[in-house]
């Protein structure tokens, strides 16, 4: 198979596309399927959503005749000759890091999106080819052939292998243990490669030396620097795409230190899921739902090991990693689908709605709960072995007895794994935590003070979400803290507040609160979904939408200091 991308006009964000086919060909018919997801975001795509101009031809340029028999499935019929090639067009308007955007001085593609397979020659090798200036380069984990020619192993490694064509990329690289890391970075920006390539070396051998050696020879990191504010990542095996911004605040540390989170994660993710993988996805169905419980493995262990390898490197200050850790911890604590929803369940479930919010209280993140679960797990395997064994540990023997060997695993194997490296039953952290809705806080508590570290909380300074558990943007509810007085009042996200106590709120609620710690009622007028309706809330004794922030204790003994230094491997 070869596929030949240009962009002959590139102001209406399509790229043009044909595939080539060689036969034989059975039945005088061809079947074409576009892949309805990719994988590294578990919910469906729908790609062929974005294809128009579809044409088919015989090896002489005849039209061939064709039907589309479900949403991404085309049957082509009276096919004769030795080639068929199928002409169309892929609207690439979405500049993320999963998905394809052209422009005047790009072609940026996502290959999962817009490459059509034939069922049964999944396996075959496939060629990629760029009709595009000849000045640009070209930024991808594919084997190259000659400038703008490259080769895939088969339809797996084509579509798992992004690429980025510019004239306007900037390059640099750093070898260790004799890997090449390629940094590409795109767009409007200045990187400082003396800052960029030792804090990326210092990560990068990290990993390297957590898990014994790395799964493919060459990586690319692919950075689409857009020039407004952006956050995104997704990983493949020889390559990441990154995307953020703005890049006129690149080098700025706030944003410098997403690139650094970013990249960590998704480097450890060529491990984690690309190649050590759950048996649901093995091998990917791209036609339909890859459905596993283990997003807090694949997701939420590499959260973890994200932020701590940039603590383990010195990237991070432990003030810095701890600052990621406590953003988990608050997500967690503020969202009420850990009361309604397991993390094993809110994984199949991605695929029900996504990576939106849904519906109120229905789910928890498989990152932010995993990152948690992960940090769990670690310590509890680290204090019944007194730090001489880790998730570490685990993870290598996933990565020996899984990974290695092209097998998927099921939730018995990472439990059995788990507990075999600990030593112990780890019955409750599964049963309790892990395969039911559960808060994290308390164990996770008692977890960190053996490490020296403790959890505080601080009051939020807005009197409607603190005393009255009410989220609000202007005068609207965002949420409604499960239990506090606004929810037994029977408010509601999307309710808005009219009056406060009898004043128009125009649009600021809180700031009609003066001293709220002496108010015992409150009147609110709402309006909600186009009626009018008056409410009376009675205060309550608790507090409401805490800031949660993990830090070092003021004292840290001799015990902890020793267990804390082995976790950041430091002693």
């Amino acid at each position: 198979m070869r596929y030949t991308f240009k962009i002959p006009r590139p102001f209406e964000r399509f790229a043009d596309i044909e595939m080539e086919i060689g036969g034989p060909f059975q039945n005088g018919t061809l079947e074409l399927v576009l892949p309805s997801w990719r994988p590294g975001r578990y919910e469906l795509g729908n790609f062929a959503k974005n294809i128009r101009f579809f044409k088919p031809y015989d090896d002489g340029g005849n039209l061939l005749e064709f039907k589309k028999i479900s949403k991404d499935r085309w049957l082509i019929d009276g096919v004769v000759g030795p080639v068929v090639r199928v002409q169309y067009q892929y609207y690439a308007n979405q500049p993320d890091a999963g998905a394809c955007f052209v422009d005047d001085d790009q072609l940026y593609i996502n290959p999962v999106h817009c490459c059509f397979f034939i069922p049964g020659r999944e396996k075959e090798p496939c060629e990629l080819v760029l009709d595009i200036p000849e000045n640009w380069k070209t930024a991808t984990g594919l084997q190259r052939q000659n400038n703008h020619t490259f080769v895939a192993n088969d339809f797996d490694d084509l579509v798992d292998s992004p690429f980025i064509s510019s004239p306007n990329l900037q390059y640099g690289s750093y070898t260790l243990d004799g890997v090449m890391f390629h940094i590409w970075f795109n767009g409007q920006c200045t990187p400082d490669w003396n800052r960029i390539i030792p804090d990326f070396e210092a990560f990068s051998q990290v990993q390297l030396n957590a898990m014994g050696d790395f799964p493919v020879r060459d990586f690319h990191f692919l950075i689409q620097v857009l020039p407004y504010r952006f956050y995104h990542g997704v990983e493949h095996l020889t390559s990441t795409v990154l995307a953020l911004g703005p890049g006129h605040e690149l080098m700025n540390d706030d944003l410098y230190k997403e690139l650094l989170g970013v990249a960590s994660h998704e480097l450890f993710h060529c491990w984690n899921v690309k190649t050590i993988r759950p048996v649901e996805m093995m091998p990917y169905d791209y036609t339909k739902e890859n459905y596993s419980n283990s997003g807090y493995v694949y997701e939420g262990i590499t959260t973890y090991y994200g932020d701590l390898f940039l603590g383990r490197s010195r990237v991070f200050g432990l003030h810095e990693m701890l600052k990621e850790f406590s953003l988990r911890l608050q997500r967690h604590m503020d969202n009420p689908g850990r009361f309604n929803q397991s993390i094993t369940e809110s994984s199949y479930d991605t695929w029900l709605d996504g990576y939106v919010a849904g519906i109120p209280g229905k789910k928890v993140s498989i990152y932010d709960e995993g990152c948690l679960l992960a940090w769990l797990l670690d310590f509890m395997i680290r204090s019944a072995t007194e730090s001489s064994r880790s998730l570490d540990d685990v993870m290598r023997i996933m990565y020996k007895d899984f990974g290695r060997m092209g097998k998927g695993y099921n939730d018995t194997d990472f439990k059995k794994i788990c507990e075999s490296v600990s030593n112990r039953s780890l019955d409750v952290f599964f049963n309790e935590m892990v395969g039911r809705p559960s808060t994290l806080i308390i164990p996770l508590a008692e977890a960190l003070s053996l490490a020296g570290l403790q959890i505080e909380t601080v009051e939020s300074k807005l009197p409607l979400e603190r005393y009255w558990g009410i989220r609000t943007s202007g005068s609207k509810i965002k949420a409604v803290f499960p239990g506090s007085p606004g929810w037994i009042s029977g408010l509601v996200a999307d309710d808005e507040i009219v009056t406060v106590n009898g004043d128009a709120t125009k649009g600021a609620p809180n700031h009609l609160i003066a001293s709220a710690s002496d108010i015992t009622t409150l009147r609110l007028k709402i309006q909600s979904f186009g009626k009018i309706k008056e409410v009376e809330l009675s205060s309550a004794s608790e507090q409401f939408y805490l800031t949660y922030e993990i830090k070092p204790v003021a004292v840290v003994t001799k015990s902890q200091l020793f267990f804390r230094e082995q976790w950041l491997d430091r002693h």
